[in-house]
């Protein structure tokens, strides 16, 4: 029997407190470290998941509270899919997206992908999220 070959797999400590547990970022050996998001996560609890939101209340303008509706945070984050109509417009603003998502998530980075899309049920959105993530028990 032969050993498999490949890269392994390295299970980075990701930010613990009491109060949020601990989310494992998951890197194999010798691949590039990702800026702004990571390759994998591992975590343990109970999961919450969003369907694909822009986050606006009823007078339309940008509300917080879906994550919270769960008991959970930003830092309970394990995978993010954005949606954008745009991508060219996203790469663009990628700078001024950043500064927006580290007010709001700071720098935690969980496991994300970035997908192109025709549009999107709200027309004026430029941008949905679809979130996961994993309280502590």
């Amino acid at each position: 029997m032969s050993t498999p070959k490949g890269p392994t797999l390295a299970v980075l400590p990701g930010s613990k407190s009491e109060t949020s547990g601990t989310v494992q970022v998951l890197q194999p050996s010798g691949w590039p470290a990702p800026k702004g998001y990571a390759n994998g996560v591992a975590a343990d609890g109970r999961i919450v998941v969003t369907g694909g939101v822009i986050s606006w209340n009823s007078e339309g303008h940008l509300a917080e509270g879906l994550l919270a509706e769960g008991d959970a945070r930003p830092e309970h984050l394990v995978r993010l899919t954005w949606y954008v109509v745009d991508m060219d417009e996203y790469l663009a603003n990628l700078k001024e997206l950043g500064q927006i998502y580290r007010e709001i998530f700071g720098a935690h980075y969980p496991a994300m992908a970035l997908v192109q899309v025709v549009r999107l049920v709200e027309k004026a959105a430029r941008v949905e999220i679809e979130a996961t993530a994993v309280v502590p028990r």
